[in-house]
């Protein structure tokens, strides 16, 4: 589904990503695991057209580097940015509507579907999104873009500040994500919900991919633990 090869990218003169590879296949769920600062973040906006980069980024069998970012987006790959960037004006009813693509028949995801994932959201459904709490904003962040209809999900950093009933949410939603094969692509920084909701992970460093492998693999290496992942 998801092939990244070589890639590179930058901000400005800043060579950020240096060779970084990593893939996805539909329905898997897939984490980028890291300190802050290595570029895991850096990684998901490059394949979203967000940074400038060089190399490849196959997504479907179509190269998507030098793309535009709505041009990625209508190809089927979804995005919940670490600010959530949702409209503080519009209510959550109209947050989500603003999410949908494509024809409403076609959908895979209808706004009924965003409310039994989330209850509180059909409590809050004319509520503007700027008072709702950071964990409500996340639930809507996620369930907008979802709204999108994408084959993948890119989320970074969702359980970030977020209260603990929040983060047990949050991370109930990836489960669920998970039950029905939605393919992820996954940031965060909370290593136990990555060792449980992903098949695969990878461990960034200094820009680069430095392990590969499953939970399993991870929870028995104690080194790669140590030097990249434990503060």
């Amino acid at each position: 589904m998801l092939e990244v090869s070589e890639l590179h990218a930058f901000y400005g003169k800043s060579h950020v990503l240096h060779g970084v590879s990593f893939s996805v296949q539909p329905g898997e769920i897939v984490a980028l695991l890291g300190r802050n600062g290595v570029g895991r973040s850096t990684s998901i906006k490059a394949v979203m057209g967000l940074v400038a980069a060089r190399g490849s980024v196959v997504f479907n069998k179509e190269e998507l580097v030098g793309l535009e970012a709505h041009e990625i987006a209508r190809r089927g790959i979804g995005y919940v940015p670490e600010d959530r960037a949702i409209f503080p004006d519009l209510t959550v009813r109209q947050n989500l509507a603003l999410g949908m693509k494509g024809r409403r028949e076609s959908r895979r995801w209808k706004m009924e579907d965003m409310f039994a994932l989330f209850p509180q959201l059909r409590e809050r459904a004319d509520t503007r999104g700027g008072v709702l709490s950071g964990g409500e904003q996340q639930m809507l962040a996620l369930c907008r873009t979802l709204m999108g209809d994408p084959d993948l999900l890119m989320i970074d950093e969702p359980t970030e500040g977020l209260a603990p009933k929040a983060v047990a949410q949050v991370s109930e939603f990836l489960s669920e994500m998970k039950k029905r094969a939605i393919a992820i692509l996954l940031v965060e920084q909370k290593l136990t919900i990555s060792l449980q909701i992903s098949q695969r992970l990878y461990v960034m460093g200094h820009g680069r991919v430095v392990f590969h492998g499953t939970p399993d693999e991870l929870r028995d290496n104690e080194s790669v633990r140590k030097e990249w992942l434990e503060v």
